[in-house]
């Protein structure tokens, strides 16, 4: 089991643009449907793996192209060590003082490290100065619990799911 990190600093209103951050349905529309609901379907399964907008559902980030991962690592305190290390590059900027607080962000780092060990993942946001938003993900790879049938964007096998799972810390 490994991790990967991802970071998307952006507009705000682009992040709300949630059709291109929704997974298309596995199963396109019957051939009869509405032809806009057709095209639809095309344009979100071509554009949803390749778009750099975090995704819903956080699993979702190991199908986008691995030039969007931005550290991997086999211990969870080490990606942990990264998340305090965006965090803190960020601070400044985050636009809640509770998210600025820096007891708040080392609970969220140590927490972080308990729950990668246990195979889950990690995804928090932001708001930044207005109109804008941080999303930082720690994906939980080879196999991911969420989703297992995804492969790893780096080609790693697969190894065991690890121990139970629990709820991500409040982000």
């Amino acid at each position: 089991m490994h991790h990967h990190g991802y970071l998307w600093p952006g507009s705000k209103q682009r992040f709300d643009h949630e059709a291109l951050r929704r997974p298309p349905p596995p199963d396109p529309p019957p051939v009869d449907s509405n032809p806009e609901l057709i095209q639809r379907y095309k344009e979100v399964r071509a554009v949803f793996p390749v778009v750099n907008l975090p995704p819903l559902e956080t699993a979702y980030w190991l199908i986008k192209p691995s030039e969007l991962i931005r550290g991997t690592w086999q211990e969870p305190k080490e990606a942990a060590t990264w998340l305090g290390e965006r965090l803190a590059e960020y601070a400044l900027r985050f636009a809640s003082e509770r998210d600025r607080n820096s007891t708040y962000l080392s609970e969220l780092v140590n927490s972080t490290a308990e729950l990668l060990g246990w195979g889950e993942d990690l995804s928090c946001g932001f708001y930044l100065e207005r109109p804008a938003y941080l999303s930082v993900a720690l994906v939980t790879c080879s196999p991911n619990r969420a989703a297992p049938e995804l492969a790893c964007p780096l080609g790693h096998s697969k190894g065991p799911t690890g121990a139970p799972g629990r709820l991500s810390p409040a982000c």
